[in-house]
Formats: structure tokens, sequence, C-alpha cells
């Protein structure tokens, strides 16, 4: 009998919901998760001795693989000398170095120790340095769980949100203007409303909250156009982006500068980190030299520099993200032949080491589209793979992520299991 089960009742007894993040508790798929006991390369074992091929990734850091050798060498010889010391170290300036060589917007970086309080921070410094209250952010992106940013849309174009997490009062989103990703009409309208209010737009610049959706064509250089024409900050949200499309993220791929960028994931390489970085006269106005404060104890932590400085050591490999991107594609491709050939309607995109998998005939590109997904149909795809060794995200609304280990032989499989599951759905 199965292990999985049993710790999920356990774990239910003291901590809500069973888990410590909400999508791993498989409310939207159904079911029991799977307990991990370790990891390597590109699987996954869990309490049973079960071993899955593993398409989550740990959402994105574990570009090369799980438990790679260099890696973890670098996080025990950090860790033999200490775990915090809450002082400033030599390895904090080298990864901040590196960030900034690799990418060109990024003049100053400060380090934090998650996604979240990366873009809680950069929102905060956007409207310290415009001395402007209202943001922009878009129906779908995720930036966190910072009060501010947990809002949807309201009935009316530019209507002020509402909470969608319960403890957040209203005032706290009075500020937040929430539009529809990919439509740009709608930005230029709350500028021509609102302009002078607007501290900041913060996008998914590849939005990977809500599946894998592509901006539209025009739809980035639109928003960096409108932001310097009035005068608000342009910030890109790359926590799961960030050295995961590309060796210097969406913006090394389309060629657009924003003013501020947050990163996280892969710059720990599994260890917990954020960053937030860009001009260095907006980040010049954050404490100490500046009125914008911010304060970490972890921020910098040593093991997890030495685990971000050693992932970004083995990405800049010549060839990493061309090979990275054919692996990706290879799969991709391969799902979308087999669910066609049998009679499934199915779609998928894809970007370097990310992905995304669509039960509808074409690829969406808001919200409201990838909604219209057939999320049944999904949900029996999932557990077909889960039981066939493969585990993919538990949610029709989230992006998957490719690794360095997931070798031909691997994808192979992968599309193996993927056949035989899409003649049953």
């Amino acid at each position: 009998m199965s292990r999985n089960p049993e710790l999920f009742e356990r774990a239910l007894r003291t901590i809500p919901g069973g888990v410590n993040s909400p999508v791993r508790a498989f409310r939207s798929v159904g079911g029991a998760p799977r307990f991990i006991r370790r990891a390597q390369g590109p699987y996954l074992w869990d309490a049973d001795g079960t071993r899955y091929i593993d398409y989550i990734g740990s959402w994105g850091p574990a570009i090369l693989g799980h438990a790679h050798p260099e890696v973890v060498r670098a996080v025990q010889d950090a860790a033999a000398g200490g775990l915090s010391f809450g002082t400033p170290t030599e390895a904090e300036i080298e990864i901040a170095e590196a960030i900034v060589a690799r990418i060109p917007s990024i003049e100053k970086v400060r380090l934090v120790s998650s996604g979240t309080e990366a873009t809680m921070t950069a929102i905060r410094l956007a409207r310290g340095f415009t001395g402007r209250p209202k943001i922009v952010k878009f129906e779908g992106c995720y930036h966190g769980h910072a009060d501010s940013l947990l809002v949807k849309a309201g009935s009316g174009l530019l209507t002020f949100g509402n909470p969608t997490s319960a403890g957040v009062p209203p005032e706290f989103i009075q500020h937040t203007l929430v539009l529809d990703y990919n439509r740009l009409a709608s930005v230029e309208e709350a500028f021509q409303r609102h302009g002078p209010e607007i501290a900041c737009v913060i996008v998914e610049p590849i939005a990977g909250n809500m599946n894998l959706v592509k901006p539209a064509p025009g739809f980035l250089a639109g928003l960096r156009k409108l932001c310097t024409d009035h005068g608000a900050l342009l910030i890109f949200d790359e926590v799961m982006t960030g050295f995961r499309v590309g060796p210097q993220g969406v913006q090394g791929l389309t060629g657009i500068r924003p003013d501020l960028t947050t990163l996280a994931k892969i710059i720990g390489g599994g260890m917990p980190i954020g960053a937030f970085g860009g001009r260095a006269d907006i980040m010049e106005q954050i404490a100490p030299v500046g009125p914008v404060y911010q304060a970490g104890t972890l921020s910098g932590n040593p093991v997890a520099v030495a685990a971000g400085l050693a992932t970004l050591r083995l990405l800049s490999a010549p060839g990493f993200y061309d090979a990275l991107t054919a692996r990706t594609a290879r799969l991709v491709s391969g799902l979308t032949e087999r669910a066609r050939a049998a009679g499934v309607p199915f779609s998928a995109d894809y970007a370097g080491g990310l992905f995304g998998l669509y039960f509808s005939a074409t690829i969406p590109t808001s919200l409201a589209e990838v909604s219209r997904c057939d999320i049944e149909r999904f949900n029996r795809f999932f557990h077909g793979m889960l039981d066939r060794g493969v585990h993919f995200a538990p949610s029709a609304f989230e992006a998957g992520f490719v690794s360095a280990a997931h070798d031909d032989a691997v994808i192979d499989a992968t599309l193996d299991a993927a056949q035989a599951v899409f003649a049953t759905l």
C-alpha cells in the first residue's frame, strides 16, 4: 500500500492543507500528492521508492537537473564554513557581479530571500523613486503574495480590484490597477486616466503562472514606450524566466530593457534566494544610501549564494541554452504529434527550458483563453502520466520545466507514456 496517502493524512493534522505551498496539495487535480524522498538528475523518488521523470524542477531552479554534483559540493563547502553570518561576504559581491555582467539592464542589484520579497521591494522602490502611488499589473501574472498584488480585475476596464485573498483590506489594493495581459490598449487607457499617479508597470515578460503565455508582438515594446513617455518605471518579473529562457532572460530575447528586474529560483540553484536590480540611479534610493527601506537577516545567505554561483558558472558553458531549447522543443513537438494522432485537441508552446501544455486546439494568449482549455481532460492526462512515472505540475495553470538532465532517452520515455495516455482521452 502506498505511503503517500498516509503521509498526506498525517500532514493534514499539523500543516494547513497538508502542504506548505497550495499547489502541492493536488486540489486542482485530485488525489494525494507524492511525498518526495530524494531527487537526482531528471528524476524524483517518492516515499514508496517509485521513480518519476520530473517536469516541475522545484518550479524552475533545477535547470541543471537535481543534485548536480558541482552545486552540491559548493553547498557543502559553504555550509562547512558557517550557515549564516549577518555580515557581508565576498561571495555576495561575486554573485552581484555575475548578475550585472549577464543582464544589461541591471547596473546594481540587491539580494533578498525570495521572489515575493524581490517583487514587493521593487514596487516599493518604484513608488519611492517616482513619488507616485499606483501600480499596474496584469491578470494572470503572479508576482508573489504581497498584499498589494493579491488582487483581481473588477467589472470595468480600469475598475479598482477586489482582494483575491482573505486578510487583505481593500485599502491595501486601492492603488493597484489590474489589466488584461497582451491588451496594450487597456494600458494606454490606464495612462490616459491615471498617468501622473502611476509609479510602475510590473509584468511577467513571458507569463508562467497562468500556464505559459507569451507576449503578443509589440506588447512589451508598447509597455516600454508608455512607461518612458509617462515617467513610470517598467519592472520585468523574471523570477521564473531569468536564466531559464536564455542567458539574459526575456530581455535578452527581446532587446527590451526594463528599469527594474526581479530574479529568484535559478540564481539560488535550488536554495532560497531572490534579487532585484536595475538602473543605478533607481537602486541608489535603497537604504542605506537612500530613503526606501529594505532589510533581511538572511539576505545574501552564504549557502544560497554558493549554490547560485555554481549554477551560473555551469550555465555559461558554450551551447548550454541551445541544447536546453532543443530538448524542450523535442518534448513539445512530440507531445503535440501524439495528441493529434489520438484525435485529442491539444497545443503546446515553449521558450528555452520553459513550456506550456494546453488541452485546446490553439495556443492561449490570455488568462481567459487558458481558462477555456479542457481542464478536466488535463486532470485525466496528469494522473495517467503520473501512473506511468511522469510528474507534471498538478495544475492546468502552471508551466513546466525541462533541465539539462532531460536527455533523449528521458524525453522518449515521456513521449511513450504520453502516447498511451492520449489514447485513453
